[in-house]
């Protein structure tokens, strides 16, 4: 009875390390230390990512209709 138990347990450890190694390749797309700096639309103030931001006259708008605008009432 004893090593039908330890059986048991070391085929299920077996499945979850599988299953795990098998996993995580595609959640590490980014790396957990790869950061996108966030910059704000000078215009309504939403935070974006710099690769994304339109930039104009010196200033980073969220999109081109803000960046036509140019600063927001603030």
């Amino acid at each position: 009875m004893g090593r039908l138990l330890v059986l048991v347990v070391l085929v299920v450890l077996a499945v979850w390390l599988i299953r795990r190694a098998l996993r995580a390749p595609t959640e590490r797309i980014d790396g957990p230390g790869k950061t996108e700096d966030l910059v704000r639309c000078a215009h309504c103030g939403v935070l974006l990512p710099r690769a994304e931001a339109r930039d104009a006259a010196g200033a980073l708008y969220c999109t081109e209709e803000h960046a036509r605008l140019g600063p927001g009432p603030r």
